[in-house]
């Protein structure tokens, strides 16, 4: 199994949002199901029924937190000197051969969020941008062919 790779900033929001969930949202939730069970029958009970499932969704959420940060690789963000070339942390902007320009930041798999335009840098635009520079061209395989991506800016 390979490693997941996050930046140091990633790093820190993933730190943050754990200590969040462990400091706040499980006290949030250990409350609301005191409250909810408070002299009343638990079964068949639609509050508790919720706050058990918000339960487990937190303590999910924080076994997969520790998890990826016990095993992720942090790499730095981006340094000023290396803006031209890109890599993780790099924010790209590309042309597809139809003229639509989308701009796009790599990101590690943990942060993909493809609505956002955070790409993972280990996806097939993401690893084809690699270690290239603004007016390179790149070809990405793709389920429906080969697409052809003229970078236009790194930042």
């Amino acid at each position: 199994m390979e490693r997941p790779v996050i930046t140091t900033s990633e790093k820190e929001q993933l730190e943050a949002e754990l200590k969040h969930l462990k400091e706040v949202r499980r006290k949030e939730v250990i409350e609301r199901l005191r409250a909810v069970t408070e002299g009343t029958d638990i079964f068949d009970n639609p509050d508790y029924l919720e706050a058990k499932r918000e339960q487990a969704f937190v303590e999910g959420r924080i076994r997969e937190l520790e998890r990826l940060l016990a095993i992720a690789r942090v790499v730095p963000d981006r340094q000023a000197e290396d803006r031209g070339v890109i890599g993780i942390g790099s924010r790209v902007k590309i042309q597809d051969e139809s003229g639509e320009v989308e701009e796009i930041v790599l990101v590690g798999a943990a942060h993909a969020d493809v609505l956002a335009g955070k790409v993972s840098y280990e996806s097939p635009v993401g690893a084809a941008l690699m270690g290239k520079r603004a007016g390179d061209t790149v070809e990405v395989r793709t389920p429906g062919g080969v697409r052809r991506l003229k970078i236009l800016e790194v930042g």
